[in-house]
């Protein structure tokens, strides 16, 4: 009997984010989309036109036969409720960020996952993309010798300046820390290793914003979160790694974010994005040295890269990189900067997550080893 080259890949939500996964979906040939369901089902319909795929309810997708991984692209405050329903389906699960809105909840998902033998992956995958994986190659080979500090900062003035329905953004599970922390958080730990400790401090300065995008132009949101947060990381390898996390900035110039190491420091891509410009430079130089990014999944946006290498773990039996374990340490470091800022104290952290094995394979080959 021949082995199977494809796994049926179902999707709940079908909110903005959809259409990228939607998009990139295609050039995947191990991922055989077999429907879109959403709570508001012409909303599901709707994305199922453009893109040329089924839509179905949500209990149906569950219960369909031929489904093995559900893609979860729902609000973050829906994560863990929709992963806990397709795993007891039996399904695989592969959930957008954050694997969920507190470390305790998403536990119980890991957990739940473990009970029922199936796997759990979430993004971001970002960290998988060329040039992220291009400065772990750079890490890897020595040239910066041992990473001594860094520093990694994203800041903006708000999602409601381009967001059509940003509310979220700003109730529990939102906030810059759950939004972006993920992207940053998750490529330092494949790049460092996993974290150890915590320290932080924090500012809400309004109580309430208004949207100033369209079609909710004027109205006002409660703010439920932090929105300004700066710490420092401390990683099981020693490195330092200065964290800030804003959507209170007019404007800045800061880069994503820079590694420091004893031999030579190096300016990563902004963790957004899976491709971007890896730059080093050896002590006194006066200019920066660009570092070719040759490896794979660079020149374009390749959201669902980790659903892929999921699939084809699940097919091979190798462990995926995207993984619950990572994403589940991931949200325990976020949460630990709300601990530590209302605290004053450093928090240790419990879980630890390994380095993801490094990318190979083009994607031209359809294969990701």
């Amino acid at each position: 009997m021949a082995a199977r080259q494809r796994l049926g890949v179902g999707i709940i939500g079908a909110g903005n984010i959809s259409s990228q996964y939607l998009t990139a979906m295609k050039d995947f040939p191990v991922l055989d989309i077999r429907a879109i369901a959403d709570m508001r089902p012409e909303v599901a319909a709707k994305k199922a036109a453009e893109f040329g795929v089924k839509t179905k309810s949500v209990d149906d997708l569950l219960a369909d036969p031929t489904v093995d991984i559900i893609v979860n692209l729902t609000i973050p405050r829906a994560h863990v409720a929709v992963g806990l329903r397709a795993i007891a389906a039996g399904k695989h699960i592969y959930g957008e960020k954050p694997l969920g809105v507190t470390f305790a909840e998403g536990k119980q998902l890991i957990a739940a996952a473990k009970k029922k033998g199936v796997r759990v992956g979430s993004a971001p995958d970002t960290f998988l993309g060329g040039g992220h994986q291009q400065a772990r190659a750079v890490i890897d080979s020595g040239k910066l010798g041992t990473i001594v500090g860094g520093t990694a900062f994203f800041a903006c003035p708000g999602h409601e300046y381009w967001h059509p329905d940003p509310a979220f953004y700003y109730d529990v599970g939102g906030g810059p820390v759950l939004d972006m922390g993920p992207y940053y958080i998750t490529d330092l730990v494949n790049l460092l290793g996993p974290v150890k400790q915590v320290q932080a401090m924090s500012l809400t300065p309004h109580k309430s914003r208004p949207i100033r995008s369209e079609p909710k132009k004027g109205q006002m949101m409660p703010v439920k979160v932090l929105t300004h947060v700066t710490g420092t990381l401390q990683f099981v390898s020693g490195a330092l790694i200065q964290v800030t996390l804003s959507f209170d900035v007019p404007k800045h110039s800061h880069v994503p974010y820079e590694l420091f190491g004893t031999e030579g420091s190096m300016l990563v891509p902004d963790p957004n994005w899976f491709g971007g410009e890896v730059k080093i430079a050896k002590p006194r130089a006066e200019e920066w040295d660009d570092v070719p990014v040759k490896l794979p999944y660079a020149d374009a946006n390749y959201r669902s890269l980790g659903v892929a290498d999921m699939a084809h773990a699940i097919l091979s039996g190798r462990p995926h990189r995207a993984s619950g374990e990572l994403a589940l340490h991931v949200l325990e470091v976020m949460e630990a900067f709300a601990t530590a800022s209302k605290s004053g104290q450093i928090v240790k952290i419990k879980t630890r997550a390994e380095r993801p094995a490094p990318m190979a394979e083009s994607l031209k080959r359809g294969k990701i080893s």
